[in-house]
Formats: C-alpha cells, sequence, structure tokens
C-alpha cells in the first residue's frame, strides 16, 4: 500500500518516543492516521508535528476491549477503512526487579498493555480488514530486541515480547487468505525518553553497568513506513534495527 493511495493508518503508542515518530512519518508523507494512547495532550502534540495532515487523536487504553473497539469504529468512521495498524503500545513495567520480588499486579499490567494490548487491536484491525472493499490490509507489530535475548532482571517485558512473536507468526499465517500481511519489527536502543537510561548505564548480563550505544528515532520510523508502503503481495515478515555497536550479537 502506497502513501500516494491515500492509506490510512492507526498507531497505538503515538503519544511518544517510537510510535510519535513513526506516526509523523506517515502523517508527513501523505498518509492519514489514526493516533491512539492514553493521554489526549501527547496525542495532539504528536499530530502538531504534522500540520496540515489528516490525523485524528483518540484516547485509547490497548488493553481494554471496549477503547479499542472504538478506536477502531471512530478510524472507520473518519477515514473509511484501515489500511495499516502498527501495533506499537507497550511498557517496560518496573526495571531491575529480581524475578522473585516482581509484584503480579506489575506482572499482569505489563501482559495486559505489550500482549493483551496487541491482541485486541489486531483483532480489530483483522475484523475491519476481512470486511472493507477492497479487502485486505497491514499489521506491523513492534517486538523488541528482547523478543530474540533479554535483559537481565525483564521476565514480564521479555515474556510478552517472545510472545508477540508467536502472535505475529499466527496473524501472518491466518491472513493469507484475506490478503492480510503481517510482519514484526523489532527495536534496540532506538533514542527516546524510554531508553535514555541506556546512554547513561544499563545493566549488562555479567551484572556491569555500562553505557549503551544508541540510534535516532527517524531510523526506525523510516524502516517501518517502508515496510507498510510494500505492495500486499510483499511482506517484510521479521525486520531488526539496531544501534550498530549495541551490545545485541553476543550479548551475555
Amino acid at each position: 500500500m502506497n502513501a500516494k493511495d491515500n492509506a490510512i493508518a492507526v498507531v497505538t503508542g503515538a503519544g511518544s518516543g517510537i510510535g510519535r515518530a513513526v506516526a509523523v512519518e506517515l502523517l508527513r508523507t501523505g498518509w492519514s492516521v489514526a493516533l491512539a494512547g492514553r493521554r489526549a495532550e501527547t496525542l495532539e502534540e504528536t499530530a502538531a508535528l504534522a500540520p496540515g495532515a489528516a490525523s485524528l487523536t483518540v484516547r485509547t487504553d490497548v488493553s481494554r476491549p471496549e477503547d479499542v473497539s472504538a478506536l477502531f469504529a471512530a478510524t472507520v468512521e473518519r477515514f473509511g477503512r484501515v489500511d495499516l495498524l502498527f501495533n506499537n503500545a507497550g511498557t517496560f513495567g518496573p526495571g531491575g526487579v529480581p524475578v522473585e520480588e516482581l509484584p503480579f499486579e506489575a506482572w499482569r499490567h505489563v501482559v495486559d498493555t505489550n500482549l493483551n494490548g496487541a491482541f485486541l487491536c489486531a483483532q480489530a484491525a483483522y475484523r475491519q480488514m476481512k470486511e472493507q472493499d477492497p479487502q485486505g490490509g497491514r499489521i506491523i507489530n513492534n517486538g523488541s530486541i528482547s523478543a530474540h535475548t533479554p535483559r537481565p532482571m525483564s521476565v514480564a517485558y521479555t515474556a510478552t515480547k517472545h510472545a508477540l512473536t508467536g502472535l505475529t507468526k499466527s496473524l501472518s499465517l491466518d491472513g493469507r487468505p484475506y490478503g492480510i500481511a503481517v510482519g514484526q519489527i523489532d527495536i534496540g536502543n532506538a533514542a527516546t525518553d524510554m531508553t535514555s537510561r541506556m546512554q547513561t548505564g544499563a545493566l549488562q548480563a555479567n551484572g556491569e553497568v555500562a553505557p549503551e550505544p544508541v540510534m535516532d528515532v527517524a531510523d526506525v520510523a523510516r524502516t517501518v513506513r517502508h515496510m507498510a508502503e510494500l505492495p500486499l503481495e510483499a511482506n517484510v515478515q521479521f525486520a531488526t534495527v539496531l544501534a550498530t555497536a549495541m551490545p545485541y550479537i553476543g550479548r551475555g
């Protein structure tokens, strides 16, 4: 789907970080974008970064089925269809907490946001993409380097990102008859507020704390747009975009 075709995207977690960067990249290149997130004011700030572009802000808690249904209903009411879901909303949860001390409520919050939220949004996108004419669309799930290799004391985040890979594969398989292409982007050390601690010191597998290199989040946004603008007959199943010198290959 090419932006020149007046394509319609839904971006979750669009109020900051990677979600904001991707949403602005799409808006600036001709997409119409529904911006979803927990805070209306940050969504409005994102929209203001692409003045004149066709955007819609919808306050959404992706862990709540009724919020997700309302998001997609509002998108279709405004724009008529959904061509792309960037399933991005997520949380790290509490950092540096040993597994034996992690409160169940903290575990459940991460699972509800990262996994259940991704499922609910994908399910709503799936339903719409099957019904619309022309049929089909694309879902891009925001995985993580942690979908492959965990950091110390990140059990909830890592478990959900591994699960997201299974979600991507199942959705990709089940979407084939309906022209729904599903892929995943795994990102390592994009420079956002969420990853600011990486530059000052992150816990390594050997117990040391060391600063890590980061990359410009705009490079992630351009990669997502490339994936999004492929024709539906082609799919980037998995893409890994990371700061070149971060401790991932050989981590641990």
